[in-house]
């Protein structure tokens, strides 16, 4: 007798996912910007250090807040869209078989197999079918307002940590050459574990990653320099 075998895939990890890195490579870079911003432009260990401490809280939240609406709006359109759904299954049951079988025979089933599947998933979950096969909805892909928003406030947090203990430790005038080493380095490592979590080659997540927190940072200190002003 043959067994049914357990599969993993990566799809599974999509609704944090996306969050958690976004929150995290912008909490490294936004962090360790506005450190090297301020550094460059001659400020203080206690302004630098201020400054990073503030970028941390307002980006925190901010994040938060971003995804929170985000993720809502799109939680929204998803309700409502099922509602519709809803109404149209039970005022036109007929017409919503004869779309549901369509779906299936767009992908290459004969019409007679795909209008007997669309009649055995109407008994079983009406409305569950016609989410995932007209309008793409699935329990994995469901919005989920709260995860993204949390998952968004805690990795960045967790991204900008870094950067403040390293002005706590590192002398004053190499802040800026310390600050921007282990962000390079920090940000090698958040590509490669969001690559490995996707599924994706491990060299190419860490290299994008890189060069845009390079950017970002060198940009940063080069107005810092010119102008003696710290810019995020």
């Amino acid at each position: 007798m043959s067994r049914l075998h357990s599969e993993h895939h990566n799809a599974s990890r999509i609704g944090w996912l996306r969050a958690a890195v976004l929150g995290a490579n912008d909490g490294i870079v936004s962090t360790a910007s506005l450190i090297v911003g301020v550094a460059a432009a001659a400020g203080s260990a206690s302004e630098v250090l201020l400054a990073g401490t503030a970028g941390l809280v307002a980006g925190a939240m901010s994040m938060a807040a971003g995804e929170y609406v985000s993720v809502s709006s799109q939680a929204d359109t998803e309700q409502a869209d099922l509602a519709l759904e809803r109404r149209e299954l039970a005022e036109q049951p007929r017409e919503e078989l004869i779309e549901l079988a369509a779906t299936f025979t767009a992908r290459g089933v004969s019409a007679d197999v795909a209008t007997e599947v669309a009649k055995q998933l109407t008994a079983h979950d009406a409305i569950g079918a016609h989410a995932r096969e007209e309008l793409g909805i699935t329990d994995l892909a469901t919005a989920k307002p709260l995860l993204a928003a949390f998952a968004s406030a805690v990795s960045f947090s967790i991204g900008a940590i870094p950067p403040l203990l390293i002005v706590l430790f590192a002398p004053m005038d190499q802040i800026v050459v310390y600050v921007s080493i282990a962000t390079i380095f920090l940000l090698a490592i958040l590509g490669a574990l969001g690559a490995k979590a996707g599924g994706a080659p491990l060299a190419i997540g860490a290299l994008r990653v890189m060069f845009w927190g390079g950017a970002a940072m060198g940009a940063t200190a080069i107005v810092g320099k010119l102008f003696h002003v710290a810019v995020v």
